[in-house]
């Protein structure tokens, strides 16, 4: 099929979704090298995202571009040979497990602390903020760790689990507002090392460890952007491993991505440049996990606060990159972006939802009071 006919066909599909090719809105597509149409037919997500990390196309808004793509459904006309390969690896191989636990830490949190305490704000806090009484990210995130130790009703003297504790920020909230102690564990070298000092004499203890592996008595569980790596073969384990950890009568919170669509289906080019062996799940797939196991108190959903979290991120990154150590050059910014923006899209369009579960094994007797 020549250029000029997969140029044609890719404006028409663009219209639809009210965007112009090397039109003068912010949503429009500028085309730097008309190679773009072929790859793009050919490979879809992966192929846009790797043309735009090339420099074969921008947009002035690209959050704005990505939100129209979606809401029109254009990324479903172009079913792709990588998709079908990310699905099938996602439905039938365990890529969470063994081995494959530390993975993504390698390819995605030890990329380096600096690019994160740029990004993220005061508080190294990688997941969405609660923005409903907050105007800006520090606070926002504050809400949101505080949120979760209201859910979780902490007393002091309580000792508490963080699955997937990231830089330790949920865990020293927790400490020096609530008086608990507790155990964080993560796959990333990165961020255990930077956890252990950002928590340096408070009763906290960081583990390098698999959530498979770890046995012992907690008052509360809980996980905070974590889940998204657990992958759906593991997610009754995830919760066996909760329900074996928490002492009776304590409360365990869930707070993860999920999505609207059918499970088990990553995007090719988020696989291989951000998050490898990564799944968001489905509430069909949540709720048979838990199944016997625990009973829902309360499922909480904020995900278009995840839209105004990622932004944030965005200007942050933005306005510090040329302050970035040279090996964060223009095609890794590019690449960086595009995950940002079309992050913020697929929560701006409500593709995806934003999820906090509080969970106990037996019920609350008399009832869970829903702290927001």
């Amino acid at each position: 099929m020549s250029q000029d006919t997969l140029k044609d066909r890719a404006s028409e599909l663009l219209q639809g979704a009210g965007i112009t090719i090397n039109g003068a809105a912010p949503t429009d597509l500028q085309v730097h090298d008309e190679r773009l149409y072929s790859r793009v037919f050919a490979h879809g997500s992966l192929g846009l995202g790797e043309a735009y990390m090339d420099g074969w196309w921008d947009a002035g808004d690209l959050p704005g571009m990505f939100t129209r793509m979606l809401l029109s459904g254009l990324d479903q006309k172009l079913h792709t040979f990588e998709a079908v390969v990310a699905h099938l690896k996602a439905r039938f191989i365990n890529l969470q497990r063994g081995e494959h636990a530390f993975e993504i830490g390698k390819a995605h949190y030890d990329l380096g602390n600096d690019l994160f305490q740029a990004m993220l704000g005061k508080r190294l806090v990688y997941s969405c903020g609660y923005w409903a009484a907050a105007d800006n990210l520090d606070d926002a995130q504050a809400a949101k760790l505080d949120l979760v130790c209201r859910k979780l009703q902490l007393q002091p003297g309580q000792r508490v689990l963080d699955i997937g504790c990231g830089w330790g920020e949920a865990l020293k909230y927790a400490a020096e507002n609530y008086g608990v102690s507790g155990v964080g564990i993560t796959v990333s070298q990165e961020q255990a090392e930077f956890a252990r000092e950002l928590c340096a004499g408070l009763p906290i203890e960081i583990r390098l460890q698999d959530y498979h592996d770890i046995d012992e008595p907690f008052d509360a569980v809980y996980s905070i952007g974590m889940f998204e790596h657990v992958g759906g073969k593991n997610y009754r384990a995830y919760f066996e491993t909760v329900e074996r950890c928490l002492k009776s009568g304590g409360l365990s919170l869930l707070h993860c991505i999920g999505t609207n669509s059918a499970p088990a289906q990553p995007d090719p080019w988020i696989e291989k440049y951000i998050f490898p062996n990564s799944m968001i799940p489905a509430a069909t797939q949540v709720t048979a996990a838990l199944q016997g196991l625990f009973v829902v108190e309360d499922w909480h959903n904020f995900g278009p606060d995840y839209d105004r979290t990622l932004m944030a991120w965005y200007a942050n990154a933005e306005a510090a990159w040329d302050h970035l150590p040279a090996h964060y050059d223009e095609r890794f910014r590019r690449m960086w972006r595009f995950y940002l923006a079309t992050s913020a899209a697929v929560f701006r369009s409500r593709r995806d939802q934003l999820w906090q579960l509080t969970l106990s094994a037996r019920g609350v007797p008399g009832g869970y009071r829903v702290p927001r």
